[in-house]
């Protein structure tokens, strides 16, 4: 499929993640989650394993899924298990991988953090955000390298509108010389996750592998537990009495959810690769900056950038 190719599907905004999979029989299909206990990971789980598909919920504390779990415990084709991953601490990915055995269909990079107020590191060096929503997927995709292969796997990553007025910025990405701005910080990580697709696809498409990027819009999860009052009034989450509300374009997690179901096991997106997604449709690629609303910003998408991002990533995890 060329670039200017632009995919459509039969469905739209609210579309639920179940909806996505109507007729679809993931049987036999192994699939991990990160960050699927709660929020729209959970309903993507969820999803997935209504169709059939052995999902492994990865999140830092496997109880906080024990009732997804069993909820597919009974007799059925599809099951959840849940499982210890703190992508933050590269240390836990590496023992997440050395305990994955077999084939791996799809791999959804779903798990993130949002605005944290203050500048914080990890042991690696990395700012936290970054951390997480990047070079945490990044190690973990890297070292199930030879299970995706064995699946000819799908990568999901679940990024953000926030891409569009932030570059990555490759001179200074862990606020190291500049002030630390909480959104700044937040758009950059998920820059860095649509040109983590667009790596994949760049670098493994010999494997098999394909990857996509995707933006699940608007939804209240625990996503913005660290935004302040000011902040979720400005977005339309709450009123002047300090009550939280969902504006009318606001999704439910399961419409949150339907665009990472479709790129994790659609038959509509079988061999496509390399592509941001919104609302189930794949988005028109534009300049983005502080004025940009829809969309997929040209520096999330662009080859060198990806490469570069992609060289950075994996010297970090060499020097460590």
């Amino acid at each position: 499929m060329t670039r200017s190719a632009r995919l459509s599907t039969p469905f739209h905004a609210r579309t639920s993640a179940a909806e996505i999979l109507t007729g679809v029989d993931l049987a036999g299909r192994r699939m991990i989650v990160t960050g699927g206990a709660s929020g729209i990971g959970r309903e993507t789980a969820r999803a997935l394993a209504g169709a059939g598909a052995e999902v492994t919920v990865a999140t830092r504390d496997p109880a906080h899924g024990a009732d997804l779990v069993a909820e597919f415990a009974g007799p059925g084709p599809g099951s959840v298990r849940g499982a210890a991953l703190d992508l933050a601490d590269l240390a836990s990915v590496d023992a997440f991988v050395a305990d994955w055995q077999g084939p791996l269909h799809a791999l959804v990079a779903n798990a993130g953090i949002m605005a944290l107020p203050e500048r914080r590191l990890t042991d690696a060096g990395w700012e936290l955000q970054l951390a997480t929503n990047y070079l945490g997927h990044f190690a973990l995709a890297r070292g199930l390298h030879d299970n995706l292969r064995a699946g000819s796997a799908r990568v999901v990553v679940v990024s953000s509108g926030a891409h569009l007025r932030e570059a990555f910025d490759f001179d200074d990405p862990q606020f190291a010389r500049q002030p630390y701005d909480p959104w700044a910080a937040y758009g950059r990580s998920k820059t860095a996750g649509v040109l983590l697709a667009v790596g994949i696809a760049r670098h493994w498409a010999g494997d098999g592998i394909t990857a996509n990027a995707l933006n699940p819009g608007y939804i209240t999860t625990n996503l913005q537990r660290h935004m302040d009052a000011a902040t979720l009034r400005a977005f339309g989450a709450m009123d002047e009495a300090g009550n939280r509300v969902e504006p009318p374009y606001y999704k439910t997690p399961a419409q949150g959810a339907a665009t990472s179901v479709l790129l994790a096991a659609s038959p509509l997106l079988d061999g496509v690769t390399g592509r941001y997604f919104d609302d189930n449709q794949e988005a028109e690629v534009v300049a983005g900056g502080p004025e940009a609303t829809g969309g997929v910003a040209a520096h999330a998408v662009d080859p060198a950038a990806a490469d570069r991002l992609w060289a950075y990533a994996e010297q970090a995890l060499a020097s460590r």
